[in-house]
């Protein structure tokens, strides 16, 4: 054990401001899967009672779009980090993407995850399925934003809702109307409840199979790499 270790060494792949915002959004997201479905098909009553304070459901549709504004505001300075960061790591993020061009890299990819083979090496921080994986949530984290706000412009029609209410009526008319829009929202939630526990698996299946410590890299930001 203690000859594998020196084979490997310490190799920052998150920085500070990528693990807090993972964190950030974690948290947003759960705060948001229990209130949307409170708000979608309330499950708990305050008891009954004459004072005019059991504003439960307006507690809840309170702390939906705080959280809501949240994940928004996370996921746009988490953008700002990939495209124009330029400090290593952020850099090892962008250019994942050749990985994903390369036929090759797929199959090996896929046949380590089979136990059929090696894991390959790759040229950024991002397997090939990884890459599409994380895409397709940030399509994901649009479309539940963008129907939200448009939830949000028909409720609020001051201030920021005010100001965003003729270019959500748009995107509602794009959708179909109202009622379409919500169904969206409430699938979108769906598809979030399917990608995390998928995404908790291969984090701990690569921890275990590759024993390099994915499964702290968000806390410490380090992954321990072999040495080549």
């Amino acid at each position: 054990m203690a000859k594998e270790l020196h084979l490997r060494e310490a190799e920052c792949e998150y920085t500070a401001p990528a693990r807090w915002v993972h964190w950030i959004r974690m948290a947003a997201i759960i705060a948001l899967t229990v209130t949307g479905f409170y708000l979608a098909s309330v499950y708990v009553a305050p008891s009954v009672s004459g004072e005019p304070v059991l504003f439960l459901n307006a507690r809840m549709r309170m702390w939906h779009l705080i959280f809501g504004c949240v994940l928004i505001c996370a996921t746009i300075f988490k953008t700002y980090l990939f495209f124009l960061d330029w400090r290593k790591p952020e850099v090892y993020e962008r250019v994942s993407y050749k990985d994903v061009l390369s036929l090759k890299i797929w199959v090996e990819q896929i046949k380590y995850y089979l136990f059929l083979g090696k894991h390959p090496k790759l040229t950024g921080v991002y397997n090939p399925i990884q890459f599409v994986a994380y895409v397709g949530l940030y399509v994901l984290i649009a479309l539940v934003s963008l129907t939200g706000l448009i939830l949000y412009v028909h409720v609020y029609h001051d201030g920021l809702g005010g100001a965003l209410y003729g270019i959500m009526r748009w995107f509602e008319t794009l959708f179909g109307g109202l009622a379409n829009v919500r169904a969206l929202h409430h699938w979108l939630m769906w598809a979030f409840l399917l990608f995390v526990p998928v995404h908790l698996y291969m984090v701990v299946f690569n921890s275990i199979k590759g024993r390099e410590g994915p499964l702290d890299t968000m806390l410490s930001g380090l992954k321990y790499k072999r040495k080549h």
